[in-house]
Order: C-alpha cells, then structure tokens, then sequence
C-alpha cells in the first residue's frame, strides 16, 4: 500500500461492458489497482484484451460502466465533460502508436498546439516548442513538416507534444508498436528518460516485454481481469 499523499491514482472495481448485437461483451471486471507518483507502470496483455481501453478511461477519453477512478483527489465519473477536458488538457499527455501529427504543420508547430489551443501567444508557445523538440533530439528538424521524418521522428515529435502541457500524467498506448526494433529502444530509452527528468507517472500499454521489464511495476490485463507480474519474469 502506497502512503495515501503519495497515490497518483486509484482505480476501484473498474468495469467496462461493450454491446454486442443482444448480448453484452464485459472487456473487464473489478480491476482495482494504485499508481504511485512517480511510478512508471507496464501494462501488457495480448491483443483485444482492453489495455486501450483501460487507458482511454484513466485519461478520461472514456468511461467506466462501473467503478472509479481518482487522479489525486479528483474523482474522474463526477467530471462533466469541459471539465474531464479541462483534466486531459491540463493533466494528462497521452502517446499513440501512431503519431497522430497534422501533416500540413511543421514538427515545430504541431508541438506548440497544445499551449496555442489554450491561447497563449505564438511567441511564447513557439520558444517552448523549440525547447521541447531539443529535449527529444529534433532541435535540427524544427520546420519539417511531419512526412519529412522518419517514424522514429516522428513519434519524438508526438512526445514532445504530449509533454509540452508539463502534465503529471503520461499514457502511452504502444508507443514504439510502429517502429523497427532499434528505434523502437531509442524511443522507449526517451521516456525513461523524460519520465524522471520530469517526474512523471506514466502508464505504459506494450506488447514488448523488453520494454515492460524496464519498468518499475507490471499489470498483465487477461481474460478481463489484471494480476501485477514482477519485471524480472518477463522474457528479455
């Protein structure tokens, strides 16, 4: 048990049932579970099994048919919806497998979204996008625009842009599921990186085991239910 000042997030009996024709598809189940700040969490299971989901929900992107989840003090079902809004834009830095960048803007301006999206000036959003795209390597690549890069590239773009907003929360959805084997561990290096330089929490959904190991703790979500796993079990 983590100390209570110390608990990121808390998720208690989290249930999410999907439709299906007549009948009702239960994805999950009474997942209850802690983060602590400052934990980097792997969260592995095959295909289909609703790690997206789980993600989509803890962002606020989704809700539960059951059950809870605090970020803080802050209980995510009791949001309306400018203020789960408010939680993503303000909280939270979500990554996708795919990259997601609007190809028509430079990397320079699709990591200053963000802070523009919130009003703030083209300067100051500009001097801060800069500064974020030195942090993940692409200081040279500022005013290509995203078909210009590499996969790799790009996904450091995509980073630098979830980052930008300095959220507490970082989601990654198989943040490295695109890319080739050594770039993949070039970006995954990155988040481990960023994750304590900036003291993160981050929640990492990943089908490489390698990758999972380097976190500090494992959730495998199968057959609708989570069981934590330590690290070192999983195959190198």
């Amino acid at each position: 048990m983590h100390p209570i000042e110390q608990v990121m997030l808390r998720i208690e009996g989290l249930k999410k049932v999907f439709r299906s024709g007549e009948s009702d598809l239960v994805l999950f189940d009474n997942l209850s579970f802690q983060v602590a700040k400052g934990e980097m969490l792997a969260i592995v299971g095959e295909s289909g099994a609703g790690k997206s989901t789980l993600l989509h929900i803890l962002g606020a992107l989704d809700s539960a048919s059951a059950g809870d989840v605090y970020c803080a003090h802050l209980r995510l079902s009791s949001l309306s919806q400018d203020d789960a809004a408010d939680f993503r834009n303000r909280d939270v830095g979500f990554v996708w497998q795919f990259h997601y960048l609007l190809p028509e803007f430079t990397a320079l301006e699709n990591v200053a979204m963000p802070l523009l999206l919130r009003g703030r000036p083209w300067q100051e959003a500009q001097g801060e996008a800069s500064r974020w795209l030195r942090e993940v390597g692409l200081g040279q690549r500022a005013h290509h625009r995203s078909g210009e890069l590499s996969g790799g590239e790009q996904q450091r773009v995509a980073l630098a842009r979830a980052l930008i907003t300095q959220p507490k929360l970082l989601l990654a959805d198989e943040p490295t599921g695109d890319l080739d084997s050594r770039t993949a561990d070039s970006v995954f290096e990155l988040i481990a990186t960023l994750h304590r330089d900036y003291q993160l929490t981050s929640l990492i959904a990943t089908h490489n085991s390698a990758f999972a190991r380097r976190c500090h703790r494992v959730l495998r979500l199968q057959h609708g239910k989570l069981e934590e796993v330590a690290p070192e079990s999983l195959p190198a």
